[in-house]
């Protein structure tokens, strides 16, 4: 009896085969769902007195500078870093690099 891989493995589906076609349909549905999207500026802990105490005109510092790059977060894991940028009367974010 021989042992070849070509015995122990199944072949790749056609790529015009049912099987194939239905994994293709599977793979475009995946790349339909929708997933939360967050860029995030800046960020810090505050008590709930300091945060009480906020109104109209106040001011909240942080510690990160205008040139530091925005992280861009999907699904709740941090994906790219950007920078800002105005798009007509809105602002987006041009994507600087990927975080692996």
């Amino acid at each position: 009896m021989a042992d070849s891989a070509a015995e122990t493995q199944p072949a790749a589906p056609a790529a015009d085969s049912p099987t194939s076609s239905r994994a293709a349909s599977y793979a475009h549905g995946l790349l339909q769902i929708s997933v939360p999207v967050h860029v995030t500026l800046a960020s810090q802990r505050k008590s709930v007195q300091e945060i009480v105490e906020l109104g109209p005109g106040s001011i909240v510092k942080f510690e990160k500078t205008c040139d530091q790059p925005l992280e861009l977060v999907v699904g709740g894991r941090k994906f790219a870093e950007g920078e800002v940028v105005k798009v007509g009367d809105k602002f987006g974010v041009r994507i600087r690099g990927l975080v692996q």
